[in-house]
């Protein structure tokens, strides 16, 4: 009989409706943030399908080990919940393992943290393979710690006497949460290794992307920015376009046009958010690298969001994670017909060396976006001058196809060319160079 890892599902969220939402915060600084961070939960909840019944910022000096909050505060909160009917208790910071079996008995109803429910709304919104993989892997690493809970009956042990060697036999009185820990070990490496395979499949199809030397936009940005909005405007692509945080988790490529007829490739990629779980930037990372391997990135900016400057950062600060911080990058301010302040568009230019203003929605400041568009695209290009000897003709080819030439002539065995060339044939011509 072959064993089984235990069915990975944090919590059936599924019939719960009604949730009490607590953040925390330090210093009366820490306060509006907390609020924000609430606000924001507020909007993962109804992505989901959760109402939040209540919002509560709690002050504190210090985290309590067992239950995250002191005992006077949750007394508080108990009350509430019971006089809300409340269904779910939702921390927005991520609680330990011991805490939140400390706290489900407090609470007396199911308690999880930020980090669980965005698993559940990646699970809910994943629509391909790859997608498909990645969350189970971030929820079977999340959920590796927090076996105790799945497993009330902590004591019980699985043996079978006689010769006969029990199918979850290990070792005479093992516990079951010990096997499980072992099975879920192999799932994580078996999700790794099919995580794998699908990634070598991505970069076969980036290769090829490579070898045609069409210039990639990639559209980055804080979740419900707009990107897949902009995507659909530009080339009527078939893609999802919702009001809701993490529409898109899948990355999408599409052609596009430019009006000097350069031809080029748009991906559409998943939104960032502030305090994104760890184990969810691991899964998904084979996805957000695709933003390392494109020639230029559009970072999508809902101007109209009040913390529309903090999105910009918490994005550029996992470009950067990411080791994409260096790529040319456009600046694109959207929404920018719903933008009540006046000064925030002035605060971007300021802060962001190349800026363009657009409404994705409404297709305005396009003309400007594309002018800019194209204008990255002509510093990706390079014109040299060279020298060639016949007998590397595959190189000027390869020349010929793929860059502009500007001359071309022949100087006994040599050819004298005067080239403009994308960035990535710079090293093939580099021991050509003419001054």
């Amino acid at each position: 009989m072959k064993e089984k890892a235990p069915e990975v599902q944090l919590l059936d969220l599924k019939n719960l409706k009604k949730a009490l939402l607590i953040g925390i915060y330090r210093s009366s600084e820490e306060k509006q943030q907390c609020a924000d961070y609430l606000d924001e939960l507020e909007r993962l909840c109804e992505t989901y399908g959760l109402t939040a019944a209540s919002k509560v910022s709690c002050p504190i000096k210090k985290l309590d080990a067992g239950t995250y909050l002191g005992s006077g505060k949750l007394e508080e909160l108990v009350k509430m919940s019971e006089e809300l009917a409340i269904e779910v208790v939702i921390f927005d910071d991520e609680i330990s393992p011991h805490q939140q079996r400390n706290l489900e008995k407090i609470f007396k109803r199911p308690v999880i943290d930020r980090t669980e429910l965005i698993i559940e709304v990646f699970a809910q919104r994943a629509q391909t393979r790859e997608a498909r993989l990645q969350i189970e892997l971030a929820k079977v690493r999340y959920q590796f710690p927090r076996l105790r809970r799945m497993w009330t009956h902590l004591s019980r042990q699985t043996a079978t006497g006689g010769g006969g060697g029990g199918a979850y036999l290990k070792g005479e009185g093992e516990k079951q949460i010990e096997i499980d820990r072992r099975l879920l070990r192999k799932q994580i490496e078996r999700l790794k290794g099919e995580i794998e395979k699908v990634g070598d499949q991505r970069k076969t199809q980036r290769a090829l992307r490579e070898r045609t030397g069409i210039p990639t936009f990639a559209i980055v940005g804080y979740t419900n920015a707009g990107k897949s909005t902009l995507l659909k405007a530009l080339t009527q692509a078939d893609v999802l376009v919702e009001d809701k945080l993490f529409a898109t988790l899948d990355t999408t490529t599409r052609k596009y046009l430019l009006p000097n007829r350069q031809e080029i490739l748009l991906i559409d990629t998943v939104g960032f958010i502030r305090k994104i779980p760890h184990t969810l930037v691991a899964a998904f990372r084979s996805t957000l690298e695709e933003v390392v391997h494109t020639d230029i990135l559009l970072h999508l900016i809902d101007v109209s969001h009040p913390k529309a400057l903090e999105q910009a950062e918490e994005t550029l600060s996992v470009l950067k994670e990411l080791g994409a911080e260096n790529h040319p990058i456009l600046t694109v301010l959207n929404k920018v017909d719903q933008n009540t302040n006046s000064l925030i568009l002035a605060k971007f230019r300021l802060k962001f060396p190349k800026v363009v203003a657009i409404s994705a929605l409404h297709k305005t400041g396009f003309d400007d976006l594309l002018a800019a568009m194209t204008q990255e695209i002509s510093l990706l290009r390079k014109v040299v001058h060279l020298r060639i000897p016949q007998s590397h003709y595959g190189l000027v080819s390869e020349l010929m196809r793929e860059g502009k030439v500007l001359s071309c002539t022949y100087e006994e065995n040599d050819i004298l060319m005067q080239v403009e060339i994308p960035s990535q044939l710079e090293h093939k011509v580099e021991a050509f160079l003419q001054e």
